[in-house]
């Protein structure tokens, strides 16, 4: 996972969690790695100023109501929020690793035994969320997120309630991804059900084998009319030959033709158990395959010793040996991040303001490791930043 410096105008906390670098960032909001008191790391999600309002707290209020309701081994678990604040923050389980969409553009598409493994894991992740009568609606490559212990679904956002008038949007208001929305969600219909994230899956997993998603085109109005076109297939091409009927089915522009999740996972297994496998051990090949091979959370924590150059956030020891049958891991090349300078003193903590100092009740951690990372990490920005 791309980790960047924070901004000289960053915060240092927010609710007790120490900002140690900025993971990502939305139309509403930045995403912090953040770590807690006890050292546990997480990602702080906090809504830009400029579009704190009233409606937007309402939206990110029941945002973190909605979140509180997910769970599953495969889902990314709510830790802490506060929707009150200023500015409204919510903190989430962090998953060391690299989403889907940047794996694949990075080392290719996945090899049909471990797209089947993917599909059979989130499949059975989606079936969990659609138990507790919610839709994740937003499902694309970019929210697979692929941890050391396996992938993890992230961003329920824009989850709605099934069956229900409960939602975070305006009537006619079309919300979501365009790349995986199936044709019903594309053209507006209510309410929602879920073959719509069975088709968003099936979309992630053409992806995860073929490197592309099911329709493409460079202007946003052409691909929605494609989507919605019954006459249009999805492209499959370059999709394993043994994916084609299970993909098919999944993309099938009529919700009603598309198999149910538990059908989905039953697929799966067989295609990975017709390869000799179980199902448990082509998990493990799949976290072997997509792991990342440096442990970035130890790396911006770590303090480099006197004499002995600095490493970068993703620089790291060789990946997982291959199985000796066949190689399943090809070399990987990390992305670079950032690089910390190894002859930079250590610095003295940043001086803080009685704002970031103020954690309602609790106490700011002592890490002189991260406080002095920290401090490097602005330093560097502030001398590369031409604004």
């Amino acid at each position: 996972m791309h980790i960047a410096p924070l901004s000289p105008e960053d915060p240092a906390e927010l609710g007790g969690y120490e900002l140690l670098g900025r993971i990502g960032h939305g139309g509403m909001g930045q995403v912090y790695l953040g770590e807690s008191p006890g050292g546990e790391p997480a990602a702080v999600k906090v809504i830009k100023p400029s579009v704190v309002d009233s409606g937007a707290r309402q939206r990110f209020a029941q945002e973190v109501e909605i979140l509180k309701t997910v769970w599953g081994a495969r889902i990314a678990a709510l830790l802490d929020a506060d929707a009150e604040a200023d500015p409204p923050w919510l903190a989430t389980e962090y998953i060391e690793g690299l989403d889907l969409s940047r794996h694949v553009d990075s080392h290719g598409p996945l090899p049909a035994l471990l797209t089947a493994s993917l599909g059979a894991t989130l499949a059975e992740a989606l079936a969990t969320v659609h138990k507790q009568g919610l839709l994740h609606r937003d499902l694309k490559p970019a929210n697979v997120l692929l941890g050391p212990n396996g992938p993890k679904i992230i961003d329920f956002g824009l989850a709605v309630f099934a069956e229900s008038s409960v939602s975070l949007t305006s009537p006619n208001t079309v919300v979501g991804t365009p790349s995986c929305m199936s044709p019903e969600q594309a053209n507006g219909e209510r309410p929602l059900t879920p073959p719509v994230d069975v088709y968003a899956l099936g979309a992630v997993l053409l992806f995860a084998a073929s490197g592309h998603l099911p329709y493409r085109a460079d202007n946003i109005h052409v691909l929605f009319h494609r989507i919605v076109d019954p006459t249009t297939a999805p492209d499959l091409s370059e999709a394993p030959e043994e994916l084609v009927p299970l993909l098919t089915a999944m993309l099938a522009h009529q919700a009603q033709d598309r198999p149910p999740l538990n059908d989905v996972v039953r697929q799966c297994r067989a295609l990975i158990e017709a390869q000799g496998l179980k199902v448990a051990q082509a998990r493990r090949r799949l976290t072997s395959y997509t792991a990342a091979p440096a442990h970035l959370l130890d790396e911006l924590l770590a303090v480099p010793r006197a004499g002995r150059p600095s490493k970068t956030l993703t620089e790291s020891t060789d990946a997982p040996a291959d199985p000796p049958q066949r190689p399943l891991v090809p070399p990987a090349t990390p992305a670079r991040l950032v690089r910390l300078p190894a002859d930079t003193p250590a610095a003295p903590p940043p001086a803080r303001s009685k704002e970031h100092s103020a954690t309602k009740g609790r106490s700011l951690r002592s890490s002189a490791q991260a406080r002095i990372t920290a401090q490097r990490l602005r330093e560097a920005y502030a001398a590369s930043t031409p604004f």
